[in-house]
């Protein structure tokens, strides 16, 4: 067994494990999602503060944060227009995949709907330089590259086409910059928005993927996060004048991945977020002009969220860890000077309770390195162990804040949350290692992990349980059904079962998407057929809680249904809860902790059980 014990670098302390506290930490508020005025004055961003994620504004020397009523709905991301008139929300109606654009005034009024009608769904890119012209994708059977005027509502039409989004556009709206392509297969093409003709960057190498790219302050060159030209991905720079050249690499590290490359809006400098081994957040600022690069202080575990205000004097971002709670925070460019936007929202709202994880290496059942984070309860073990399985599968399992993680060990059952392959943050090959019938390998590598666990003394055989949402929901079903005897009980949400009725219920865009990894559903019938836990579902004989969002359209609530159906008539103990008004991700508090609950009730009484079981 080989455990990293590196101390965490959050600014918030973790309780050491063998100080096990008495009730695990409450669920609090988040702040998450920065956008600051062009002045820098004033930030508005997300919280759940009032149960559901809305838009608050805060002026950035102190002073109460202020609520704005965009919608009665969650609302998803938000951005604050260049010429300061504005703030463009993106609101996620009855919590579903489809999204709709509105825009208010920052002091609240002139609030309407300008993109996402009928059933489309609306993805903001971000403004033109200047003025208060918005950049969105809009989404349905095919995609749309739109520009709409926030104070009029106009809108221009630049490009359709399938898997297509608009990722910036030239301040003459000469020409626009798309990203196309499915999943793990992202490439970028300029298009000339008079004549329609479209030019694809960088070669078609079979490989890698290309998924943020933003023009040069002249419209000359274009910056691109890619992993199309090496194993971790970098930031390159394309000369627009000699499109012929290879790529200039400005960034890129050989112990880290580039995760976000945010640049000021006058190209001076880039921030740059890097996801080191195992997703423990590192940030660095790029002087694009010099190509000088400096680290900063990173003030939480791990970072996301990163926005320059318009001027490029003030970086905005959001910082979290296992017992820190998502905050947004305020860098000085020049300084690099680090300070909370709202510094009564630290310690007396986290508290110091909460278990800090481990970083642990293992190998597959093929030798391919994996690792995961380990979540000890207090006291010797052996324990019981739920192992948790993140979505995506092109996601990660870092060191964030999660409730439901500290909630399990508070109740004596140990946590352990891999990266099987599949996962991002470990390069290109690794993240593509589950496409198609690579899907058997991760899903053995969930029993993998069990193995590992028994073996190394850290779990008790007969007592690990598991648990994972979206894919994770998908992979919980499947090692069920794969391994049977090896789990004591599960808990999917918001999982798929079966790859047709998913491919025929999902939306059109996301199951367009889906083929590069899943696998096509009339090319590849046997195979999805075989991958799919519904067919396999009577070899599932352990108590199984299945919850999803009724809103769901994603993976639709079907999913987890027929398998409650199935399970009902073999008289297999199974739960299933639905949650009224939520969609595939639970965006209300209370239904997010009713979830939590649930699933902590389900896996400590279950893995209870099994211990009078096995004696």
């Amino acid at each position: 067994m080989s455990v990293r014990t590196e101390a965490p670098r959050t600014t918030r302390r973790a309780r050491p494990a063998s100080h096990r506290p008495v009730s695990p930490p409450v669920p609090v508020s988040e702040d998450f999602a920065p956008a600051p005025s062009p002045d820098g004055r004033r930030v508005a961003f997300l919280s759940d503060r009032a149960g559901t994620p809305g838009v608050w504004v805060c002026e950035v020397d102190g002073g109460a944060p202020v609520a704005l009523l965009v919608s009665d709905e969650p609302v998803l991301a938000l951005s604050w227009s260049p010429d300061g008139q504005w703030l463009a929300c993106v609101v996620a109606p009855g919590g579903a995949p489809r999204t709709e654009l509105w825009v208010l005034r920052p002091d609240g009024t002139r609030r309407r709907q300008v993109a996402g009608f009928d059933r489309r769904s609306a993805t903001l890119a971000g403004w033109l330089p200047e003025g208060a012209v918005l950049m969105v994708t809009e989404t349905d059977e095919h995609c749309r590259a739109v520009l709409v005027e926030a104070g009029t509502g106009h809108r221009r039409v630049l490009a359709e086409g399938d898997l297509l989004t608009l990722l910036d556009v030239t301040p003459d709206v000469g020409v626009a910059l798309l990203r196309r392509g499915p999943r793990n297969a992202r490439w970028l093409e300029l298009l000339d928005v008079a004549t329609g003709e479209r030019l694809r960057l960088f070669p078609d190498t079979g490989q890698g993927s290309t998924d943020q790219g933003w023009f040069g302050p002249d419209g000359t060159s274009v910056l691109a996060r890619t992993d199309a030209f090496s194993e971790l991905a970098v930031l390159v720079r394309v000369d627009l004048t000699r499109p012929e050249q290879p790529p200039t690499r400005l960034a890129g590290r050989p112990d880290a991945e580039l995760e976000q490359a945010a640049p000021s809006a006058d190209g001076r400098r880039v921030a740059l977020l890097w996801n080191t081994y195992g997703g423990r957040s590192e940030m660095s600022l790029l002087d694009l002009a010099g190509g000088v690069q400096r680290a900063v202080a990173a003030p939480g575990e791990v970072l996301d969220d990163a926005v320059f205000a318009a001027g490029g004097d003030l970086l905005c971002l959001t910082a979290q860890g296992p017992v820190q709670p998502r905050e947004v925070w305020l860098v000085d460019p020049t300084s690099g000077a680090l300070r909370p936007l709202r510094p009564d929202t630290g310690v007396a709202r986290t508290g110091d309770g909460g278990v800090a994880p481990h970083l642990v290496d293992l190998r597959a059942r093929d030798a391919l390195p994996l690792s995961g984070w380990l979540y000890r309860p207090a006291g010797p073990g052996p324990w019981p162990t739920a192992i948790s399985l993140h979505g995506g599968p092109e996601a990660q399992e870092r060191p964030c804040y999660n409730p439901l993680f500290q909630a399990l060990v508070a109740q004596g059952v140990a946590v352990f949350a891999p990266n099987v392959r599949g996962s991002s943050g470990f390069g290109r090959s690794f993240v593509a290692a589950d496409n198609l019938a690579g899907r058997y390998g991760a899903i053995a590598d969930v029993a993998a992990c069990a193995d590992f666990l028994v073996d190394s003394g850290l779990a008790r055989p007969g007592q690990i349980g598991c648990l994972g949402r979206s894919y994770g929901g998908y992979l919980v079903l499947a090692v069920l059904v794969n391994f049977p005897g090896l789990f004591a009980a599960g808990v999917a949400e918001c999982g798929i079962s079966d790859f047709h009725t998913f491919y025929a219920g999902t939306e059109p865009w996301i199951a367009a998407a889906a083929v590069s990894k899943y696998g096509d559903p009339q090319r590849d019938a046997e195979l999805l057929r075989d991958l799919s836990p519904m067919t396999h579902l009577d070899q599932l004989d352990v108590p199984v809680l299945l919850i999803h969002g009724a809103n769901d359209t994603n993976v639709p609530a079907g999913e987890s249904a027929q398998v409650a159906q199935a399970l009902a008539a073999r008289d297999v103990p199974h739960g299933h809860l639905v949650l009224a008004g939520e969609g595939h991700d639970f965006l209300a508090r209370a239904n997010a902790e009713a979830a939590r609950t649930a699933t902590t009730a389900w896996l400590t009484r279950h893995l209870a059980a099994a211990t009078t079981t096995v004696g």
